[in-house]
């Protein structure tokens, strides 16, 4: 193998072939096969053979002293041939290294400049827009909804003017009503919702503390099914985007000063909405950077803001309040084209929905009453009386003909076809009222939070509506705030009065098998 005489002797028994042993020790440890024949091999297979005291002859230039002195002479010139090629790489070496540094240190000074530059923009920007009040002849929205004009004429008691719901508005609802009912006579159950047997299944998939704990405690939640991001809005005053898929929050918006009562996402533009208990409603606009700046400061009601509902359209939206009113608003101005006032409501608003095909409202109040209006004429058309005490949640059925709402005494149904309760959920002792109902996006199951969460599946007027699922609050303070369907009803998304959104769903192996 090697060309030279073998100092250790060994023999193949297959091929008779003589081995230097260290080296085709070597070689069967790597290849496992003679280096001659390619015949498989092994130590088994290799004989040591006996030999006499080898004297190796010396070469022709280490036999005298000249052939040395030359073999000296070759190895020093390569050795300082060698040495001279590594300076020069050490050399370039260190050029390129310096080169490298420079050009870093370049770009750090340049990207902190530039944040710096960005940093005094963002505070110049909103210095300017809490400052400076836009002129007279101006048309855009200011931050409250309404035009510069109009705020310097309007005293501590003057009645705010409205632009009203014009007939290209009302047109436009009606356009989008019949186009939704259209569709809703065609509507089927999407094959990708949940079955049954698996929200029968469901259990707690993770918990997550978006909010402070020094004022814990969720009031609202709603969620972006295009991007399963869930929203909660907190008594922390704050409003949190979390993304369901990474686990991670994306975005907090601080800017209320009281707490969040309620969230709304709005299904195109990457526009959230925020309502609370300081009066005022919020409109943000996302960025391509993931977060949110505030657009519009809407502060058109005169009490708490309890609820927003966001039209089918999603250009308008609603927001109620316990001033004993509703604002029906444009959202790309932020303008509230008509505020609707109740003279047999006195006690404000709890609660508000839209009906899915947008030309019905429905709002729940402080005295019991449930009270659906026309959206068009802004007139109450139907009141619903049976619950006692608040009513704290109220929720369309996809199908159309389906109420649900929530208060002290447990959760109604009502058909809107007959307008009348056909029945009636009583959940929870006396002292423990039902805080939130959801349809899922189908229309195929109902959740209800109180002590706990409970899912029913729909079935009719005349039909059961089964409990599929009960699930316990486990943040411990016996609450349950809000509970909302993700897409296709693949998990619960619950907020208690504890900090912590969770989440409810299939365990991911029972979820794969289920796929």
């Amino acid at each position: 193998v090697s060309g030279e005489v073998p100092e250790e002797p060994v023999v193949s028994k297959k091929s008779g072939l003589l081995y230097e042993k260290r080296l085709i020790e070597r070689h069967i440890a790597d290849y496992g096969k003679c280096p001659v024949t390619g015949e498989p091999l092994t130590m088994e297979d290799i004989v040591p053979i006996k030999t006499g005291k080898i004297v190796k002859p010396r070469s022709l230039t280490a036999a005298s002293i000249p052939g040395m002195l030359g073999m000296f002479q070759n190895e020093w010139d390569a050795l300082m041939l060698s040495n001279f090629a590594l300076e020069q790489q050490l050399h370039t070496a260190r050029q390129e290294l310096s080169h490298a540094l420079y050009q870093h240190d370049a770009a750090c000074r340049v990207i902190a400049r530039l944040q710096k530059e960005r940093d005094e923009a963002r505070s110049l920007l909103a210095q300017a827009e809490r400052q400076a009040p836009l002129p007279a002849s101006a048309v855009t929205a200011v931050s409250n909804g309404k035009r510069a004009s109009e705020e310097e004429d309007m005293g501590p008691g003057a009645k705010r003017m409205r632009h009203g719901v014009s007939d290209s508005i009302i047109a436009e609802l009606t356009e989008c009503n019949a186009a939704l009912s259209q569709q809703r006579k065609k509507r089927q159950i999407p094959p990708t919702l949940a079955p049954i047997d698996a929200l029968e299944r469901y259990t707690q998939l993770s918990s997550h503390p978006l909010h402070k704990t020094n004022k814990p405690g969720i009031t609202s939640i709603d969620i972006n099914p295009s991007k399963d991001i869930v929203a909660t809005g907190g008594i922390d005053s704050n409003a949190v985007l979390f993304g369901r898929t990474s686990g991670e929050i994306l975005s907090t918006l601080s800017g209320h000063s009281k707490k969040v009562t309620s969230v709304k996402f709005v299904a195109h533009n990457d526009v959230f909405l925020s309502g609370s208990a300081d009066k005022t409603v919020r409109i943000w606009q996302g960025s391509e950077d993931g977060n949110y700046n505030c657009r519009h400061i809407l502060k058109d009601h005169t009490a708490e803001v309890q609820a927003v509902t966001v039209h089918a359209t999603n250009n308008y939206f609603v927001t109620a309040s316990l001033d004993a009113t509703w604002c029906f608003y444009d959202l790309s101005s932020g303008l509230c084209l008509t505020q609707v006032e109740d003279p047999t409501n006195s006690m404000g608003y709890t609660s508000a929905a839209f009906h899915p095909d947008g030309l019905i409202l429905g709002t729940g109040t402080i005295g019991s009453t449930v009270r659906i209006w026309d959206v068009k004429s802004r007139g109450n058309v139907a009141n619903f009386d049976g619950h006692t005490g608040a009513v704290t949640a109220i929720s369309f059925s996809e199908n159309g003909y389906f109420l649900a709402t929530a208060a002290h005494d447990g959760v109604k149904l009502w058909d809107l076809r007959k307008l009348k309760n056909f029945r009636s959920f009583e959940l929870y002792d006396q002292d423990t009222p039902t805080n939130s109902v959801d349809f899922d996006h189908s229309g195929s199951y109902l959740a209800m939070a109180g002590s706990d969460i409970r899912v029913y599946q729909v079935g009719s007027v005349k039909a059961e509506w089964n409990c599929t699922k009960t699930l316990p609050d486990l943040s411990g303070t016996g609450r349950a705030t809000c509970v909302k369907f993700g897409p296709d009803a693949r998990y619960l998304a619950v907020g208690s009065m504890d900090r912590n959104l969770r989440v409810f769903g299939l365990p991911e192996e029972d979820a794969s098998t289920e796929s």
